[in-house]
């Protein structure tokens, strides 16, 4: 079961079943408007989360940034369609999703014909709520002291996490000509002539004094050849990095004033 602390963390996480399927994000957490204790949470759901369904939380674990139920996702997209009125879930809605779930009384225990649940007080709340403890009202009046109190609201600001994009490496093969210089050789034929002397003279004299001869020899040259191979230049992946930045919120809140009619302030004044 949820405690108080958990609940900020809850809200905008996602929610799984009890058989690990991802059901939604988590919208707004209902308190117990007697013991304060987190009871009901809102689960977006169906296509771009336009679908709002209750679930209890009894039972229900959170932790790794993820809200588990035990109830499959069928389960909680079936529920009675409930639209609570000002941020409050009357005993009959609450009747009506008990029974769906099949469950008896919920965290706190059999409900009774008083008992309703608060929106809690970030997303969907009730401007009077109190975090789920009720209306505070005005504690002054004829039957209790001469002072009375003055409050007033203040903004909570927080913080949720939501997808924003998404990064992705392809690889793919382009073509492109390349010139490279190859030094290339090849044979050519030269006529030499040398005169007879005593050095060769046998080697002239060796044949027929006047005959028909051809002598033939082969020539080569070398010629480019052009092969590809593959080899690794560089690696390349995709990394994080969180950028912290300072962003303006504003937000309504009201205050209490009070005036004092009949007293003149002039006189009779001192600061305690």
């Amino acid at each position: 079961m949820l405690d108080e602390n958990q609940i900020q963390s809850v809200m905008g996480n996602d929610v799984y079943s009890s058989d690990g399927e991802k059901i939604g994000r988590a919208g707004t957490v209902y308190l117990d408007d007697q013991s304060g204790r987190p009871e009901w949470v809102t689960v977006n759901t169906g296509l771009f989360g336009m679908n709002e369904s209750f679930v209890p939380l009894e039972s229900a674990t959170f932790g790794d940034d993820r809200l588990t139920v035990p109830f499959t996702k069928d389960v909680v997209k079936d529920a009675p369609n409930v639209n609570p009125d000002e941020g409050h879930l009357d005993p009959e809605e609450e009747e009506r999703l008990y029974r769906h779930y099949g469950v008896s009384g919920g965290v706190g225990g059999d409900i009774d014909g008083d008992q309703t649940q608060t929106a809690y007080a970030t997303g969907g709340v009730d401007d009077d709520a109190d975090l789920g403890r009720g209306d505070r009202g005005d504690t002054s009046g004829p039957d209790t002291d001469n002072a009375m109190t003055r409050s007033e609201e203040r903004l909570r600001v927080g913080t949720e996490a939501r997808e924003t994009g998404r990064a992705r490496l392809r690889k793919y093969v382009t073509t492109e000509q390349q010139q490279v210089t190859v030094p290339v050789s090849r044979e050519e034929v030269r006529v030499e002539r040398e005169p007879i002397t005593d050095a060769n003279r046998d080697e002239a004299m060796a044949g027929p004094a006047i005959s028909e001869e051809e002598h033939e020899i082969t020539l080569h040259e070398e010629r480019p050849v052009v092969a590809t191979e593959a080899v690794p230049v560089e690696r390349v992946s995709l990394g994080k990095e969180t950028v912290t930045e300072q962003e303006q919120v504003s937000g309504e809140v009201r205050k209490e004033q009070i005036e004092a009619d009949g007293v003149d302030e002039t006189r009779g004044t001192r600061d305690r």
